[in-house]
This record gives C-alpha cells, sequence and structure tokens, in this order.
C-alpha cells in the first residue's frame, strides 16, 4: 500500500522539530495525526480506515489508539512546544498580545488558556484542563501555563498580556513586572 502524501508531510515537517528516541515513534505519532485530521473526528474508532495495517483486527486497531492516546510520553512539551517555538520565532524583537481566560464545562471542569492573538485569530500557546466547578481559578493554578509561555516566546518579544477580573491576583501582577510584561 501506498504511504499516504499526508502522512509523509507531517513526518517531513515533525522530524525538523522533534527529535524522538527512536524513529519509529515519530512514524507511528505522524500516522495518528494524519488520521485524526482526515477523519476531522476526535472519535477513535473513525481513524481507523487511515491507518496502515488494515488487514488488523478492529479490536488491534483499538488497542493501538489507546496506547496512542494514553501514552505518557506523547506530551505537548515534546511534540507542540518545539514546533511552536520554531513558528514564534517570527516576532522575536516585536510586540505580541496574549489573552488568559476560562471558560467552565460541563459545571465541572474549567478551561484555562493562553492564546496568543494574531490577525483576528488565536493561537493556543499553553492551556489545563482543571477539575474545577468555577470559572476563577487561583495563581497557583495558571501559574505554571504563564511559565510554559515565557519559554516558548522568542527572546526580546514585548508582551501584553489581557485578562478578565476573574483573574485580579496581585501575584499575577507581580510576576507580570518580574518578567516586564504589561
Amino acid at each position: 500500500m501506498e504511504t499516504p502524501p499526508l502522512y509523509r508531510q507531517l513526518q517531513a515537517q515533525l522530524r525538523q522539530w522533534v527529535t524522538p528516541k527512536d524513529q519509529r515513534h515519530l512514524q507511528g505519532f505522524s500516522e495518528m495525526v494524519a488520521a485524526i485530521l482526515q477523519s476531522e473526528s476526535a472519535c477513535l474508532g473513525k481513524w481507523i480506515p487511515y491507518l496502515t495495517h488494515r488487514s488488523c483486527q478492529a479490536r488491534a486497531h483499538m488497542e493501538r489508539l489507546s496506547y496512542f492516546v494514553h501514552n505518557p510520553h506523547i506530551t505537548a512539551e515534546h511534540f507542540y512546544d518545539p514546533m511552536l517555538r520554531a513558528a514564534l520565532a517570527a516576532w522575536e524583537g516585536e510586540t505580541v498580545l496574549l489573552t488568559l481566560d476560562s471558560s467552565l464545562l460541563w459545571e465541572q471542569f474549567c478551561l484555562v488558556e493562553i492564546c496568543l492573538v494574531w490577525g483576528g485569530r488565536s493561537l493556543t500557546l499553553a492551556q489545563d484542563v482543571l477539575n474545577h466547578s468555577s470559572a476563577t481559578v487561583s495563581f497557583l493554578q495558571y501559574q505554571p501555563l504563564l511559565e510554559s509561555t515565557r519559554r516558548n516566546l522568542p527572546p526580546n518579544v514585548q508582551v501584553t498580556l489581557l485578562a478578565d477580573r476573574g483573574f485580579e491576583h496581585e501575584a499575577l501582577i507581580q510576576w507580570l513586572q518580574a518578567q516586564a510584561w504589561e
């Protein structure tokens, strides 16, 4: 069977930024991401038609997909952050606008997100989902997102952070001043 073009393109792009312990890890990751994109779905079962080794039983595919989704080595820090740093390098020395926001999901979870605002769109730089029934979170809960964002931004970037009143924390103001962010 011929290798799908999207899979080959993803693998070539990822290879520029990600150095896996074993090239097979990058191959598997590229195949899964290509399957997600082609299926346009987060449902594992919908990815199966886009995977190689189609002569396998559905159960074997589902076990493989479950392993991928629950693999502790597949993290944003390992795969997303290197690509993000490469994309953000173009903003070195520029002024950027970031947003810090939270959204309540099903009155049980809180999504906290830091995004780069650019061209009428936003690009997620860091996010976390907390088991928290309020959209108001403490500074200690979102400080790791700020630190991750700071590490991924290029040097000499001027940052303006926008946040709503749910983020009125003295510790946040002190952190922003220490980073020379506005």
